[in-house]
């Protein structure tokens, strides 16, 4: 009947629960809204009256006669039968049994907000998440304004705009600064640096945004990354405490040499210590074996053979366009002396990613040096990346605690001293480099890493060193 339409015709406002989550490293996906339930509008007992008499009212006028007095009747009989129905107890009841349901009976309901906790009264009110409420006391969780909207968001069940749902919640791409866009079945595929958290859209990787040599962050697009002599992209962060040439290098050379001799493995031998661009550490790698390969680019190299090798003489400087230029070159004869002619480093790298390359290279030649003969690339690149882990976590340590300290002095300087104060931004590039070791996926690097490390925290560096020379192999 048309007054049953009038009657139960009404909007409805949907909600929907979303969920964000990430695959660790290499993409993630974030769920948009996806369930949905209505709102429904209640009405009190004027309304119905004013629907019936509005649609007997249209009735008579599309028939354009007379209403007969029997159906008047009969009419009022059904309205009064649909409101004693609304009045009755509901689910009805026979001999305690509960009976099914009429199909024009109203579900029952609690009678108080779940908002304000106050009664609803027989005015409007809205039914939704299993409860009832007042228009104004159901408020987006994120402004706290009433949702008038035709739909609404539900997370953790908590009711969002959906404007507000999506500022809050919905992944916004660290380049280019938009919404990252939903793919297929309203999911939103994204890719995520496994240590900075820096989400970003998946074209990134294909479209030629540069990523940082060092820290391998993406280089957002109101931030220019400087663009180093051999084309490689360094972030200003890793900028600020990057080593530029030889000379700049022999410092940390010396401090890691200190920090052998502390663990009882002094290298004896003079090595020369070089930094060189990426063409020249490439070219050398050729016949060598050993060396700190991460792929997609080597970062250090132990030698054995006589060459000659370009190093870097004087450190470039700032040209235009965010481009160092003016770097200084030039040979530098090897000459073997011993098992291991020189270590090679790729100039450019931040101190602690530097140091943490050449304590790897280091016992790369301490091995060589004391004997240690053909081992497999597992133990080798394993225990080596074990004294790289060392070294840093001497230098991260040292330098909070220095840090600490330097907070209670009136004295301060411009440069930290050999094991002085880190600032917080060198301390978490430490922390950075820290866990591409110990994240590593390789099996080479990471699994040999992993089972150093197992057998070093349980027997020590010293027993772990001298079953290697015997066996060639860690102890288990």
């Amino acid at each position: 009947m048309i007054w049953l339409n009038k009657l139960f015709k009404g909007s409805n406002l949907k909600f929907s629960a979303g969920q964000c989550h990430g695959r660790h490293a290499d993409d993630g996906f974030w769920n948009k809204p996806s369930s949905s339930l209505g709102i429904q509008r209640e009405y009190d007992d004027e309304d119905i009256d004013q629907a019936l008499a509005l649609s007997l009212s249209e009735e008579e006028q599309k028939k354009g006669k007379t209403v007969d007095k029997s159906l008047l009747e009969e009419d009022e009989q059904l309205a009064k039968a649909l409101q004693e129905s609304l009045n009755a107890e509901y689910p009805p009841r026979q001999n305690g049994q509960i009976c099914q349901p009429n199909p024009f009976s109203f579900p029952s309901v609690s009678r108080r907000c779940a908002g304000c906790n106050k009664e609803v009264g027989r005015g409007q009110s809205l039914s939704t998440m299993g409860a009832v409420w007042h228009p104004e006391c159901l408020r987006c969780h994120g402004c706290n304004k009433p949702i008038t909207d035709y739909e609404l968001s539900l997370y953790e069940n908590r009711p969002y705009h959906k404007s507000c749902y999506r500022k809050l919640y919905h992944p916004k791409c660290a380049v280019c600064k938009q919404y990252i866009p939903a793919i297929r079945d309203g999911h939103i595929e994204y890719r995520a640096h496994p240590f900075w958290g820096q989400r970003y859209c998946p074209l990134h990787e294909r479209d030629g945004t540069p990523m940082c040599c060092s820290c391998e962050r993406m280089e957002p697009r109101d931030t220019k990354y400087v663009t180093l002599d051999d084309g490689r992209k360094l972030c200003l962060e890793c900028l600020n405490f990057a080593i530029m040439d030889t000379s700049e290098c022999q410092p940390l050379y010396l401090g890691i040499k200190e920090f052998y001799e502390g663990l009882y493995m002094k290298v004896e031998q003079q090595i020369p210590l070089l930094l060189v661009e990426r063409q020249a550490l490439n070219e050398a790698m050729d016949g060598e074996m050993n060396g700190h390969h991460r792929l997609p680019e080597t970062r250090g190299l132990c030698l054995s053979e006589e060459k000659i090798v370009r190093t870097v003489l004087r450190r470039p400087i700032m040209g235009s366009g965010h481009r160092l230029t003016d770097m200084i070159t030039g040979p530098y004869r090897l000459i073997r002396r011993c098992d291991v002619t020189a270590i090679l480093i790729l100039y450019g790298l931040p101190r602690l990613l530097t140091g943490s390359i050449l304590a790897h290279e280091m016992m790369h030649a301490w091995l060589r040096l004391n004997g240690y003969g053909s081992l497999s690339l597992e133990v080798e690149e394993g225990i080596c990346q074990v004294l790289a882990q060392m070294w840093l976590d001497s230098e991260i340590v040292a330098g909070s605690a220095s840090n600490v300290a330097s907070t209670s002095s009136s004295s301060s300087t411009t440069r930290p001293s050999k094991k002085g104060a880190r600032t917080q931004s060198e301390r978490k590039l430490g922390e950075c480099f820290k866990h591409e070791i110990e994240a590593d996926a390789s099996p080479v690097y990471g699994a040999g890493y992993r089972a150093a490390t197992r057998a070093v925290n349980r027997y020590g560096l010293r027993r772990t060193l001298d079953h290697i020379k015997f066996t060639g192999s860690f102890p288990y």
